[in-house]
């Protein structure tokens, strides 16, 4: 369907790629992988048509339909959320027009050849309307926008109203209602909670087209893609299987470079040392001539320099007590501006031991970010109480921590200031273990990223001797790497956790128990991800 060959694109003197060659088959589902500015996005700019290689072809069949989900959307004002969504498809507005002029037209009297005329040409555009979806366009926008989180409370909502991450869900779901041919989606995910990814995981999974896309989501991309294009030290190279088959073969790659690299340096050295010694002897100058002349052509093999991850030693935070955290009888309510209460949850009961792994979950507006606030003292309880137990240091995260970065600081200015007391070396070495380059740490606080800011926030609060992390939405906006990092960080981190994630490989592998919020209640499971999930599925299943 998409045929992609010797592209070459570079902006200035920075080379993106060089010589890239991939395909999208009809019904292939592949994951795009990269650095960030390696040139992902380009790649999607580049199959649309939005920018031209500066080599190589990208060619396509004229009739197939492109769908491109991407994380500017366009200004949305003056239709509802439901009608905006039913405004995806410009083309169905048009047909339905004509087709209410064409049974007009029927209606009246008219000869023979032109009733068969009309007919003919009310038939096509019936038939077109169909192929499109018109005639259960409403219900299926409905259902998407339900899948993704926005119910038919928000339908007739003005997409004014809503907020910029509400805006993207809109803007996917326009995207799944065109349902075309080649579905390019760069991070489909951000901005989505844990049961809308699960249900556009299924659409995709039940979607019939090509999908090519992005996400820093793992599982998300290990249950969907069976091929992988990485984008990576100016090539474009080609794996074929999910993010797991790559992660393990990009490492066969390289071992398999390095020796090919070490067999090619042994040679070179046995050529050159030959040269070195026969050079001057004229019985010798056409065999030193001929290997002079072999050696320009080698096409020297290059290591390219792997992103370095520092290891990093976690200050041991004091041993605090066994009871953590002990929630009895907490209800949170609050007040609407119409001086209405709105109950969040009520009546909950939970114990946190010492180095439990907690994940809060809950459908979108379910109460978790609200039940670590009180927890955490951030905001009252409406009755009930919580304690925290004897010696116990919290590391509070959560967006809002983003927002109390001085923007004009550098990031090395921004973490020495929050960690005053430790040295311009634990500094640097704390930043290299959360992907910060040497040339990185001069940087403006203003010219970060939303994974960059919140990879200095959650450093500075692992860098401080804290024995109960409590973390919402930590892995939000940050990459796959990015996400590693912090995971095994959690994993080594000699104290408590209780966290609020969308990334289910993230909960599988840290969580000891669950709290589920459902119903305006806390539902306590002992237990690792994977047996909340079952046991959860037997519950739905009445067994």
């Amino acid at each position: 369907m998409v045929h992609v060959s010797n592209i070459a694109k570079q902006y200035g003197p920075k080379v993106l790629y060089r010589g890239g060659t991939f395909q999208i088959n009809t019904g292939e589902k592949i994951g795009l992988v990269g650095p960030n500015g390696s040139g992902k996005t380009t790649i999607f700019r580049l199959i649309t048509g939005e920018e031209n290689p500066d080599e190589g072809t990208i060619s396509k069949p004229d009739k197939i339909t492109v769908g491109y989900f991407s994380q500017n959307i366009e200004d949305m004002r003056g239709r509802s959320a439901l009608d905006e969504v039913k405004a995806a498809n410009a083309k169905l507005p048009a047909l339905q027009a004509r087709l209410q002029t064409l049974e007009g037209k029927l209606s009246e009297p008219m000869d023979d050849d032109e009733m068969t005329k009309v007919l003919e040409e009310y038939g096509e555009a019936q038939a077109e309307f169909e192929r499109l979806g018109g005639y259960d366009l409403e219900s299926r926008a409905a259902e998407i926008l339900t899948g993704l989180g926005i119910g038919p409370d928000d339908f007739h909502r003005p997409t004014e109203s809503f907020s910029g991450g509400w805006k993207m869900r809109i803007a996917l779901a326009k995207i799944l209602l065109l349902n075309p041919d080649v579905l390019l989606m760069d991070e489909p995910t951000n901005h989505l909670d844990l049961e809308s990814i699960i249900w556009l995981e299924e659409w995709m999974r039940n979607y019939k087209g090509a999908l090519f896309m992005t996400s820093h989501d793992r599982d998300f991309m290990n249950r969907l893609v069976s091929k992988i294009v990485e984008v990576n030290y100016q090539k474009i190279s080609v794996y074929s299987g999910n993010y797991d088959f790559y992660d393990r073969e990009k490492e066969i790659r390289k071992e398999q470079l390095i020796a090919s690299a070490k067999r090619q340096d042994d040679m070179l050295a046995k050529e050159k040392e030959f040269i070195a010694r026969f050079a001057a002897r004229a019985s010798h100058a056409a065999q030193v001539q001929s290997r002079v002349k072999k050696l320009e052509k080698i096409d020297i093999i290059e290591i390219p320099t792997e992103e370095k991850v520092m290891a990093f030693e976690w200050p041991e935070p004091p041993r605090g007590g066994d009871e953590v955290l002990r929630v009895e009888g907490l209800t949170k309510a609050w007040v609407t501006p119409e001086g209405k209460t709105k109950l969040v949850f009520q009546n909950a009961n939970a114990l946190i031991k010492r180095l439990d792994r907690v994940a809060v979950v809950g459908v979108n507006g379910a109460g978790k970010s609200t039940f670590m606030k009180v927890v955490t003292g951030q905001t009252d309880a409406t009755s009930g109480k919580y304690n925290l137990g004897p010696s116990i240091e919290v590391g509070y995260f959560s967006q809002n921590s983003l927002d109390v970065l001085d923007p004009n600081s550098t990031i090395l200015e921004e973490v020495q200031n929050r960690i005053p007391n430790s040295t311009i070396g634990y500094v640097r070495n704390l930043l290299g273990a959360f992907r910060f380059s040497q040339e990185d740490v001069d940087k403006k606080i203003k010219l970060l990223s939303g994974g960059e800011k919140s990879r200095v926030v959650l450093a500075t609060i692992l860098a401080k001797p804290v024995n109960f992390l409590v973390l919402d939405e930590p892995t939000n906006h940050l990459d796959i790497q990015s996400r590693e990092v912090l995971l095994q960080a959690v994993k080594t981190f000699p104290g408590t956790v209780m966290i609020v994630s969308h990334d289910r490989h993230f909960l599988r592998e840290i969580t000891t128990r669950v709290f589920e919020l459902s119903k305006q209640e806390l539902v306590v499971t002992d237990g690792t991800w994977d047996y909340y999930l079952e046991k959860k599925a037997l519950l739905a299943a009445g067994r």
